[in-house]
């Protein structure tokens, strides 16, 4: 697969003007699924989701990334450095990003919509995962088992049932999790932290599902129903 950058056509004719400024803004084109970036270095790590080719390598875990940034991000995991704190409950992460998604527990702020449904979310990531329950669209699949998922990440946490790796660990007890968001969980035990707080009572938890859960005391809601058969 050569790597140089096509340039959509600019006297493509398109009948909406506004589609046709959007066109002319994206000049870069994948010519496998056709898919058009801003700039051509984008294209290029673009391309690698077709090649699967990853360049960039951990020397310490041999783990390969599409990008360096990535690596980056994932050294972390073995250095524990984590430069991000919240200034409100103090917890620390190794991304900016990962502190701006976690500081909306505190606020409740939900920025992200789901034009289908109208449910929304604190993290755009999660927008789009949600959008695949719409379409149905599952793209990485497991060459082991054959099961499918809606996020790469899914499919990784996957493979690990098969291959056993736990590469999460806990710095007070040593204890380590094939996902890290199990670790997350995990850390609230020693830590105490609980960041869902029920906006009735006031009671918190450690999970988001442990206070939709509660919720339903208030609410009388019950969704789970039984079918009751008499003899």
């Amino acid at each position: 697969m050569g790597n140089r950058c096509q340039i959509v056509d600019s006297v493509i004719a398109v009948g909406d003007l506004t589609q046709r400024n959007y066109i002319l803004k994206k000049p870069f084109h994948c010519d496998i699924c056709g898919k058009s970036f801003v700039e051509c270095q984008k294209l290029t790590l673009h391309k690698r989701i077709h090649s699967e080719e990853k360049p960039y390598h951990c020397d310490i875990c041999g783990k390969s990334f599409f990008e360096n940034s990535a690596l980056t991000k994932h050294r972390r995991i073995h250095t524990g450095e984590k430069r991000y704190h919240c200034d409100i409950c103090g917890k620390s992460f190794t991304e900016n990003s990962s502190l701006t998604t976690h500081k909306r527990i505190h606020t409740g702020e939900r920025p992200f919509h789901c034009n289908i449904c109208g449910k929304t979310f604190s993290n755009c990531s999660h927008l789009t995962v949600h959008k695949r329950i719409h379409t149905g669209e599952k793209l990485y699949h497991c060459d082991i088992c054959e099961k499918s998922f809606t996020l790469r990440s899914s499919l990784t946490s996957h493979k690990r049932l098969h291959s056993g790796e736990r590469p999460y660990h806990c710095d007070v007890c040593g204890k380590s999790f094939n996902k890290s968001n199990t670790l997350t969980k995990h850390e609230r035990i020693h830590t105490g932290e609980k960041p869902y707080h029920c906006d009735i009572c006031g009671k918190s938890f450690t999970e988001n599902c442990s206070l939709t859960t509660h919720t339903r005391i208030h609410t009388g809601e019950k969704p789970y129903h039984t079918n009751r058969f008499i003899a």
